[in-house]
């Protein structure tokens, strides 16, 4: 690797291999050149540039315990016994409870659902709502995107007369739940080399068995059901899960978005048809899904009840669905409100903490919204590129959630803090995790943190340096390249958008925008003599922003370093670059 910049005005170093710096020529071999550098096999570089899920789909019973499963769940239907799904409050227990529940209606099974209230039941199976199903009548309790740390709750349901069937993506604790089936592609004996999965792509490929199952059942009646039902059409909610639980976009995820982006925007399901339209969104991408359409699914379970969210999912009546839009877009705002207030306390307490020259983040504030602790986290972590939870102190008890970088297995340092008692519940995976501890563990916590943090970076502080794909001339940046970069779509975890170095950007006119006054736009002249426009989120108070705001670096040659993508505006069509950081 070579390096372009040795210290940005963000404090970074732009990293490129030797052989990346592009010049416009050859622009056939552009992707290959990219792929390759991200490990895409030349081989393998056709079936990443269009993935389908008929290139990827597995059989799905090579998932331990699928064949168990599918078996267990297609008998409950075909005795018409009450089956609960119990899920989870973010957008990926969500749509996997949607799906399940879809599913099971389509087949004409009796059904029920509950979500767990994030600050009354917490995080998982609850041992009161498992009381509740069981007196509903219940008699198979299936769980989507939770359960694999539930081993107490599935015990309380056996003895309360239900079978349990958990389906899940977290890291499992040592002990598996002694339920009669568990689907987790992270089971250390699960030989699938699905882990990348999501819960809602975990939920698919098990509704997937079960409707293989109901097909070899014999029922004429249940045949001519399944026959009515193309599960394909349940990947607009399986992509909305898999990207707002931030998944890796690789193999069989990728599939999975792709086709799922494409039904998204045939616009089939009433409730997010009607929440696009709400949040002005006219066509879905991995962008708008996950930071536009997610949010607003998240809302309801960060500030109350998830129902809302799943109940719109589920919705074929336009006045309910345009109800429950609104008041998610509503809930979102709120959220933003509550999320801004407390971010600027944590980011002062961050400020603190990094002047100590620490490997982790962990702030803790009293009586903090719990519902977007991991938002902040994320935000803390993006700008610090330090592994960072954010909890918050209330009733003798601290919750919350994290958020880490490259190289930091967060989830595996929350199962430890668990496993050696400095927490009392905890799970997650690599990229993010949830806890809770007693308050006068406090400080336990926040050492082991440290301590995990520096075990696994062996002592170092997280790499600071940005790994750029393309260096190149400001004025080669062309819609032509937007739409040959477009080819690697979708981006996402995984297979992020190709950031690019543009040298010799010429400093034309900056200035803020946005609602509350964080983000930039302007634009730059180019060799060219093209002027390209730009957008800068987040970047008023920062190095980059003093300096492009400021007059006097007018007409100031740069290099700049982001992301080119095509902007429509009142009907015109131009290349925009999301700038990230600049240097001169």
């Amino acid at each position: 690797m070579r390096k372009i910049v040795e210290k940005s005005m963000l404090g970074r170093a732009w990293v490129v291999a030797d052989d990346n710096n592009y010049s416009g020529a050859g622009e056939d071999d552009l992707l290959r050149h990219i792929l390759s550098r991200r490990g895409v096999a030349d081989a393998d570089m056709e079936k990443f540039l269009n993935p389908s899920v008929k290139e990827y789909m597995p059989d799905p019973f090579v998932l331990r315990d699928m064949r168990a499963a599918a078996q267990i769940i297609s008998n409950a239907i075909l005795n018409n016994e009450k089956i609960a799904i119990y899920g989870d409050y973010d957008v990926d227990g969500i749509t996997s409870t949607a799906i399940f529940v879809k599913y099971l209606r389509a087949v004409g099974a009796d059904v029920i659902w509950h979500l767990p209230t994030r600050e009354g039941e917490g995080y998982g199976l609850n041992a009161d709502a498992v009381r509740a199903i069981a007196d509903a009548g219940a008699k198979l309790l299936v769980t989507v995107d939770c359960g694999i740390s539930g081993g107490g709750e599935v015990d309380l349901a056996h003895s309360l007369g239900m079978r349990v069937v958990v389906t899940d993506h977290h890291s499992p604790d040592n002990q598996l739940p002694n339920a009669d089936a568990v689907v987790n592609p992270k089971r250390v004996d699960d030989e699938s080399g699905l882990s990348y999965l999501a819960g809602v792509g975990v939920a698919f490929l098990t509704l997937v068995a079960v409707n293989r199952e109901l097909k070899n059942s014999g029922r004429a009646d249940l045949i001519q059901k399944i026959q009515s039902i193309n599960l394909l059409n349940f990947l607009d909610c399986v992509a909305l899960g898999t990207i707002c639980d931030t998944m890796a976009l690789v193999g069989l995820n990728r599939a999975f978005v792709a086709t799922g982006l494409k039904v998204l925007n045939l616009r089939q399901n009433l409730g997010l048809r009607v929440l696009m339209d709400v949040a002005g969104v006219d066509k879905i991408s991995v962008y708008t899904a996950g930071f536009v359409i997610g949010p607003r699914l998240n809302a309801a379970g960060r500030l109350d009840s998830a129902a809302p969210a799943l109940e719109l999912l589920l919705t074929d009546n336009p006045l309910i669905a345009y109800d429950l839009a609104n008041k998610l877009d509503a809930m979102n705002q709120e959220r933003i409100n509550i999320q801004n207030a407390i971010m600027i306390q944590a980011t002062d307490m961050a400020d603190r903490y990094c002047a100590d020259g620490r490997c982790s983040l962990f702030i803790c504030g009293d009586n903090w919204h719990g519902g977007v602790m991991g938002i902040i986290a994320g935000r803390l972590k993006d700008k610090y590129n330090l592994p960072t939870c954010v909890a918050t102190r209330m009733d003798g008890m601290i919750n919350g959630s994290g958020r880490s970088v490259a190289g930091v297995n967060l989830g595996a340092i929350i199962h430890d803090a668990l496993a050696h008692g400095i927490i009392c519940e905890g799970g997650g995976h690599a990229a993010a995790a949830g806890f809770s501890l007693p308050a006068n563990k406090e400080r336990d916590f926040c050492e082991f943190l440290e301590r995990s943090v520096l075990d696994q970076l062996n002592g170092t502080l997280p790499a600071t340096d940005t790994v750029v794909d393309l260096e190149m001339d400001a004025g080669g940046a062309t819609m032509k390249l937007v739409k040959k970069l477009e080819q690697m779509e979708p981006f996402g975890q995984g297979n992020p958008e190709p950031t690019l170095v543009l040298r010799g950007a010429v400093l034309n006119h900056a200035m803020v925008m946005g609602h509350g006054g964080a983000h930039l736009r302007g634009d730059f002249r180019t060799s060219a003599g093209t002027r390209l426009d730009f957008v800068g989120f987040n970047l008023v108070g920062t190095a980059v922003g003093n300096f492009l705001l400021d007059d006097a670096n007018i007409n100031t040659k740069i290099m700049v370093l982001g992301r080119l993508k095509e902007n429509s505006y009142n009907g015109r069509t131009s290349v925009q670059f999301i700038l990230e950081d600049v240097a001169i």
